[in-house]
């Protein structure tokens, strides 16, 4: 698992996103040269992950076999680590400075840090152990309430502000690649 790091220095203000949005070529290939060539949005990213992860726990709802649960709470805790990670050290801050909603970013944080706590529970446990299950549904519940959140409420007021919400996103991408590389290492 990724040791915490010390989070980073937001940029002291970021320019006005733009805009134009440009449409590319087939469906089948454009996933791919979009990833390859320019990267998603900040709010994307995040919004993909979340899509992500809500569909590992309802997987997780349907699994019998302890060393499959094991497998895949796992995969969850990985994911939702580093991605708690990349919000708290590039996404929130940078939210912080561009939207006048500081209890907004505040909940958010004691979210982070309460499904942290939850994810090393899990994390420290194993598959077939009392209370495993019980465990792994409350993050998924804690999970859905926090996505809700950020996606009704503080991805909206982002994209309302002046943050280049594509930089950020190429700065979310480079982050959790380089937390991810390290994790599989």
């Amino acid at each position: 698992m990724a040791a915490t790091q010390s989070p980073s220095k937001a940029p002291a203000k970021r320019p006005a996103r733009s805009s134009a949005k440009k449409k590319t070529g087939s469906r089948s290939g454009r996933k791919t040269a979009r990833a390859a060539s320019k990267p998603a949005d900040a709010i994307k990213l995040l919004k993909d992950d979340h899509k992500e992860v809500k569909g590992w726990f309802k997987q997780y709802e349907d699994l019998e076999d302890d060393a499959e649960k094991q497998a895949l709470a796992d995969k969850i805790c990985l994911a939702l680590t580093v991605h708690t990670q990349i919000e708290d050290e590039i996404f929130y801050p940078a939210v912080r400075e561009a939207i006048d909603d500081d209890d907004l970013l505040d909940e958010a944080e004691v979210e982070h840090s309460s499904a942290k706590q939850l994810i090393a529970e899990i994390q420290s446990m194993k598959a077939g152990d009392n209370l495993f299950d019980a465990k792994v549904k409350v993050l998924g519940e804690y999970v859905s309430h926090h996505v809700e959140e950020e996606e009704s409420e503080m991805f909206p007021e982002s994209r309302d502000s002046d943050l280049d919400l594509k930089a950020l996103g190429a700065e979310l991408a480079a982050r959790k690649a380089e937390l991810m590389k390290q994790t599989i290492q």
